[in-house]
């Protein structure tokens, strides 16, 4: 699954993940390779990453990997569309 995730200031990471967990309003959720169609608002949490994760240098420090190899991002709150294995998050 291709992921893209936007933030008002750049792009801080695109590129083929295993899964995706996001904070979402209702809840956390996990989304993973030929997932259906989604569109959700998020709330303040971590959206974690899974996968053989390269960071650009310029945006890693926003970032933290835990001890299972899983990447987070902390955000404020945000929007994911998710349609034929691309998914993108908007965060803030």
């Amino acid at each position: 699954m291709y992921l893209e995730i936007v933030s008002p200031e750049a792009t801080l990471f695109s590129g083929e993940v295993e899964s995706v967990t996001v904070p979402g309003v209702n809840g956390e959720f996990q989304m993973l390779q030929n997932h259906a169609p989604i569109v959700s608002l998020l709330q303040d949490g971590l959206v974690k990453i899974q996968g053989n994760i390269e960071l650009d240098e310029l945006h890693a420090d926003k970032f933290t990997k835990d001890a299972e190899g899983k990447v987070s991002l902390p955000i404020k709150s945000g929007t994911i569309e998710l349609n034929d294995n691309k998914l993108i998050v908007l965060a803030d």
